[in-house]
């Protein structure tokens, strides 16, 4: 709970344990019957820092999500936590089909999530970000999220690094979130 306020687990449902630990392990057992690398699908929802999101509208999107991709009915666990007064959301599939032990694909996820995301800016009347606005207005000098684990492993100050190749480059300014709104927002699959 480093760094959080409050951490709730909201829902586990599909396994056979309601234990969040034990749930995952569960899926972790099964994913090894079959050839899947990355059995598990995660999704961030952050909403913008100014904005209350309500429980209802978080489930909203996350089914919107579930529904979108194909992961209907699939074992997921959902948990809430609030950081500096802002609620988050995380959710968590497992992608393995029980029945066919094989993996859901999902193509093209990038672009549904985006699709998705742009979405919810405007359904809830957001200042959408611009490089979500138009993908040629993001961040060149933005990490990705391997860049940023690769860092933190290697004990790096990814924050730090981050300044100095914008400095590198000519910027003078650092924007006010790494990733911006629109990547923490939704979220690429957890390498499990």
């Amino acid at each position: 709970m480093r760094g959080n306020d409050h951490v709730e687990l909201h829902e586990v449902r599909g396994f056979v344990s309601d234990d969040i630990v034990e749930a995952f392990q569960e899926a972790d057992a099964i994913a090894k019957g079959t050839r899947a690398k990355n059995h598990l699908f995660s999704l961030s929802l952050n909403p913008p820092p100014d904005q209350h999101v309500s429980v209802k509208n978080f489930g909203a999107a996350i089914g919107r999500v579930e529904g979108e991709l194909g992961l209907d009915g699939q074992p997921r666990a959902i948990v809430f936590h609030e950081k500096d007064g802002r609620r988050h959301a995380h959710a968590v599939w497992s992608r393995i089909d029980g029945e066919e032990m094989k993996a859901i694909n999902l193509p093209f996820y990038k672009n549904t999530l985006t699709g998705i995301s742009r979405d919810l800016y405007r359904e809830h009347g957001w200042e959408m970000p611009k490089g979500l606005q138009d993908r040629n207005q993001r961040d060149p000098l933005s990490y990705s999220r391997e860049e940023w684990q690769q860092a933190k492993r290697t004990r790096q100050d990814p924050k730090a690094s981050l300044t100095s190749r914008r400095t590198r480059a000519g910027c003078t300014c650092v924007s006010s979130s790494i990733c911006s709104h629109a990547a923490s927002l939704v979220g690429p699959p957890s390498p499990a």
